[in-house]
């Protein structure tokens, strides 16, 4: 496993952007960053990070011809194998919260963003960056909802092992892919989510509350939820959250 680890960067995944697009990189090549000046989240929001006390990184997976129509399957691996190590490390319930954020009960833990180099049909490249709280244990007061693995262990975790862990699992998840076992990844993903099949609040993107379900997530990475009156809607990234949170 090629891990290049710095003190100090903007962002892990510009980093690895630059260093693939000068470079011929190994396949899982890691860069793991003690400090973010500018790590980023899904849709520009900002992750924020204690230096030394947490996880921030970023892997590069060469997709070598995955059809960027089924490209959220990639989501589903990341999260997965992510989700499948974080669990073992705690005895609180922990879930996939979509997309790809992980909770401890209710309150997020780690979440991913993932940029792809498309060439035409296909994804050539992806840099996924990856954020954990493992170590630090107060948080900004303006972030609800939010722990570490040591608030909830209560012990301190070594960053380097976990680091592997995490990789050699999310490398189990993509050859899923890989093997074209896409059904049996979206089953484990749905047995995983937050919220699945338990009537929920929501709030979409015209403010507007609603009582719903989550039944499915679609081809496109679209959460699937049923309404009071059995209808379906389908909403993207940013046009929906959970009313409680």
């Amino acid at each position: 496993m090629n891990i290049i680890k710095l003190s100090a960067i903007d962002s892990t995944n510009l980093y690895l952007k630059k260093l693939a697009s000068e470079n011929n990189l190994e396949n899982y090549t890691v860069v793991v960053a003690e400090r973010q000046t500018k790590g980023r989240g899904q849709v520009g929001t900002k992750w924020d990070s204690e230096t030394g006390k947490n996880l921030t990184f970023s892997i590069i997976i060469n997709s070598k011809g995955f059809n960027i129509e089924n490209q959220f399957y990639l989501s589903m691996a990341v999260s997965l194998g992510l989700f499948n190590v974080l669990k073992e490390q705690v005895k609180l319930p922990l879930f996939i919260k979509w997309p790809n954020d992980i909770l401890a009960v209710k309150d997020k833990i780690a979440g991913v963003l993932i940029e792809n180099n498309i060439g035409g049909k296909f994804i050539k490249q992806s840099v996924v960056g990856i954020g954990i709280n493992v170590n630090q244990e107060i948080f900004p007061s303006e972030l609800s909802n939010v722990t570490s693995l040591k608030n909830i262990a209560r012990h301190n975790f070594n960053l380097d092992d976990l680091l592997f862990q995490i990789v050699t699992s999310i490398k189990t998840y993509v050859q899923f892919i890989k093997t074209n076992k896409l059904k049996e990844l979206k089953k484990l993903y749905l047995e995983s989510l937050y919220k699945m099949n338990i009537p929920s609040m929501f709030i979409d993107n015209n403010n507007a509350i609603f009582l719903g379900k989550i039944v499915d997530v679609d081809e496109n990475g679209r959460l699937v939820i049923e309404l009071e009156n059995e209808t379906i809607r389908k909403f993207s990234l940013k046009e929906i959250k959970f009313a409680n949170r």
